[in-house]
């Protein structure tokens, strides 16, 4: 990807608090594309844009914690349900 282009993928992901899949699916690369380019890449381009963007990816990963908990607690759930009363 040229600077340009990672500036614009940055900027979506600002914009919209779009996730590393997200963005990828959007712009049809690879989900390691995207992170390389918005981590290593444009924190040597744009120091600025680079903040901005970490903001996002660091609000993402504590979301996706807490969504995975909430995913394993359903699940839990869900089979106890199922084995009530087979005992």
């Amino acid at each position: 990807m040229q600077d340009k282009d990672i500036k614009k993928v940055a900027r979506f992901m600002i914009d919209k608090g779009a996730t590393v899949r997200r963005t990828a699916m959007e712009f049809g690369v690879s989900k390691s594309t995207i992170h390389v380019n918005v981590t290593k890449r444009l924190k040597k381009i744009d120091p600025n844009l680079y903040k901005k963007v970490k903001k996002v990816l660091d609000k993402n990963k504590a979301e996706r914690a807490i969504r995975g908990g909430m995913a394993t607690r359903k699940k839990y759930l869900r089979i106890r349900k199922e084995n009530w009363g087979k005992k």
